[in-house]
């Protein structure tokens, strides 16, 4: 479903970029809308690498001091989809590009990208780990049902091998039954 989404976005903007330059060609001329989009290019891509040498050094400054530079990674990241946006001719990709090149825009934007993308599929890798959301100790749900949480638990669900009918199996091959006199410790030997 996502997958649509980001195909039909990759779709739009060159179409809403060749309406634009359409637009802005009849208005400006032909000339002066080649030489706005080679402007905003040139213009942009110095801005990119600016803004690339000053997370450049603040992610060797937070490396120095031994903390994790995430946030200058996904400023990185960014700054590359900049530079891309602004190589593309046209009005909505320069304008796109300097969105992410510009640092007040593109720390709302690296927010909501570490909200809605990262931490979720951080998350969803290492189960829960990355939130606090992991699961630390007895029965998962509170011993509520499921696999092992049932009857003798309060409840009344299957607890598979511990509700008293692991041993009725029909073959026997897989499940032994130890009494507590045939048991030994290595001290009681």
């Amino acid at each position: 479903m996502r997958t649509r989404y980001a195909i039909a976005a990759l779709l739009l903007i060159p179409l809403a970029d060749a309406l634009l330059l359409v637009v802005v060609a009849d208005y400006l001329g032909w000339q002066a809308t080649v030489l706005l989009v080679v402007l905003t290019g040139l213009i942009g891509m110095l801005l990119v690498r600016a803004e690339g040498r000053h997370t450049l050094a603040r992610i060797q400054q937070k490396a120095a001091r031994g903390e994790a530079p995430t946030d200058e990674l996904l400023d990185g990241a960014l700054l590359i989809a900049a530079g891309a946006f602004l190589l593309t001719p046209g009005v909505v990709t320069d304008a796109l590009g300097f969105l992410l090149t510009i640092p007040p825009t593109r720390y709302p934007i690296r927010t909501l990208l570490k909200k809605y993308v990262v931490v979720p599929k951080l998350d969803e890798r290492t189960g829960g780990f990355v939130t606090g959301g992991v699961w630390t100790g007895g029965f998962p749900n509170g011993g509520d049902g499921g696999q092992f949480g049932g009857a003798s638990f309060g409840n009344d669900g299957d607890d598979g091998p511990f509700d008293g009918t692991a041993n009725d199996t029909s073959d026997g091959d897989d499940v032994y039954d130890v009494d507590p006199d045939s048991y030994r410790t290595k001290d009681e030997e």
